[in-house]
Formats: C-alpha cells, sequence, structure tokens
C-alpha cells in the first residue's frame, strides 16, 4: 500500500489570513501531522485485503493550520476480581492454671521507687502502682525521682499482679525516711 500526500491549492484570501494570524510554526507542523496521521491510518481499514492485492491508495490532505488544545485525562478503572479470604484462626491458647501467682510482698519503703518496683518484680511480680502521697495526684514520671513513704500491703504479705501500691514523694520533699 503506497500513500501519496499532495498539497491542495489553497486561495489567496486563506493564505493570507493564516500569515495573519501569527500562530506559531510549532502548531502548525503538529496540526498538518496530525491530520496526516489519522488520514493515513484510516487509508489502511476496511477493505480486508492482504497488503499484496490491496490496490494503492492516493490521498490529498489540505494544509491548514490547527491550534492543538490540551484534552482532559480521565482515570480508568480496572475492577480487579478479588478471592474471599477466610479471617485468621485464633490460635489455641494452653490451659493455664486459674488461681493468680502470688509471691510475698518485699520491704520497699525508703527506695526510690524504680528501685522498688525492681526488687517487687525480682520477687516475681511484674505490675505495681504508685501514687503521690501528698494527694496532689502527681504522675510519676521518672521513677527515679520519688522515693517510696509507705506501701500496701506490708512487707511479707502474699501479692499478685497490680496488687502492690506504693505511695511516693518526690525526693527531697519532707518525708518519714
Amino acid at each position: 500500500m503506497s500513500i501519496d500526500i499532495q498539497p491542495a491549492a489553497a486561495n489567496s484570501q486563506t493564505v493570507s489570513r493564516a500569515r495573519n494570524a501569527r500562530r506559531p510554526l510549532f502548531s502548525s507542523i503538529v496540526g498538518c501531522a496530525g491530520v496526516v496521521l489519522a488520514t493515513a491510518s484510516l487509508a489502511g481499514c476496511g477493505s480486508g485485503e492482504s497488503s499484496s492485492t490491496a490496490s494503492a491508495t492516493t490521498t490529498t490532505v489540505a494544509s491548514t493550520t490547527t491550534t492543538m488544545r490540551p484534552t482532559a485525562t480521565v482515570p480508568v478503572t480496572t475492577a480487579v476480581a478479588v478471592a474471599p479470604v477466610a479471617p485468621p484462626q485464633a490460635a489455641p491458647v494452653a490451659p493455664t492454671s486459674s488461681a493468680p501467682v502470688l509471691v510475698p510482698m518485699p520491704a520497699v519503703v525508703c527506695m526510690n521507687l524504680q528501685t522498688a518496683q525492681n526488687t517487687i518484680q525480682a520477687a516475681g511480680v511484674f505490675l505495681s502502682r504508685s501514687a503521690d502521697a501528698t494527694g496532689a495526684g502527681r504522675m510519676q514520671v521518672l521513677d527515679s525521682n520519688w522515693i517510696v513513704v509507705g506501701q500496701q500491703p506490708s512487707p511479707g504479705a502474699l501479692v499478685g499482679e497490680g496488687d502492690a501500691v506504693l505511695s511516693v514523694v518526690k525526693i527531697g520533699e519532707p518525708n518519714s525516711c
């Protein structure tokens, strides 16, 4: 298949309009190229004959000045089939004894709060609580800056997780130690 592109004759009014429009040369070239490509792609469509038996086609394209306008981009959404997934099964829990672990409460009065907590954890209880002994409700952010002035339960009593409550004041505040 062969394509001959021959410019069409333009009258003098069209030529003068094109000169007076003062459009950039690039847009003129792009416009002409688009027309040529569109015509060339349409020339090969439709006959269904193989290229050896197809007749030659001659196409005449008029030279025009075209301004390209941007086109809107439309996002394309593709549906994807997702196989249903069964919810994860919980791992079987090993049976534990329902009786809490109880250990004797160590004596921690007059220790700084961090050392007192470490001593209680070494005895086997990992959760203890602390409270401001002044009643101001201050939080113990840096445990090593506080001193234990009282404890519940008393030393030697059996305690479990969270049973130990330590009354504390800031180091340097009046206390009984």
